[in-house]
């Protein structure tokens, strides 16, 4: 193949396990406006960004800032730990993603501050349409619990100047 060919993704099947470890990263501005994407794999089905560890040893920081430049192109922000985890059962249409047996994932949560909305560029093959959102119609459109109750805390995380744990330059 040529070097300068694009290789395309592989199929699930041929993917190994996912790691049940995952961020969930909610992009919002100070004025608490919230980036939600749609999923590919279940229109109608809106989030904010999500997924996996590459490794175990893949720093939670890292993963974050990987994810949002591939479901957003976004590059910059400021990151923000929040120290606080959430462990769930796999919705049972997912499971096949992962190896034998698992059925819960433990996801940390994260917030990346960016000073105003702004359009952003969707991995075609994970994400259908974006759309920013103050942040009570973004929680109420979140098809993830755990999603719409990380949005939930947005105003008094940003009104207690919770950014403990940053990780990143401001904007």
């Amino acid at each position: 193949m040529p070097s300068s060919a694009v290789s395309e993704p592989l199929p699930v099947a041929a993917r190994p396990p996912k790691i049940p470890v995952s961020v969930l990263v909610v992009i919002h501005t100070p004025a608490l406006d919230v980036l939600l994407i749609e999923r590919a794999d279940s229109p109608g089905s809106w989030q904010s960004v999500t997924g996996s560890v590459d490794a175990i040893d893949e720093p939670l920081d890292a993963t974050a800032r990987r994810e949002v430049l591939e479901e957003t192109g976004i590059v910059d922000g400021l990151l923000s730990n929040w120290q606080q985890a959430n462990d769930y059962e796999i919705y049972a249409k997912w499971r096949h993603r992962y190896g034998p047996g698992v059925t819960r994932n433990t996801e940390h949560v994260f917030g990346l501050m960016l000073p105003a909305p702004r359009p952003v560029r969707l991995s075609p093959r994970e994400h259908l349409a974006w759309r920013w959102l103050p942040w009570h119609e973004a929680a109420a459109l979140c098809f993830s619990p755990s999603n719409q109750a990380a949005i939930l805390q947005l105003p008094a995380r940003l009104a207690g100047g919770a950014v403990a744990g940053n990780t990143g330059t401001p904007p």
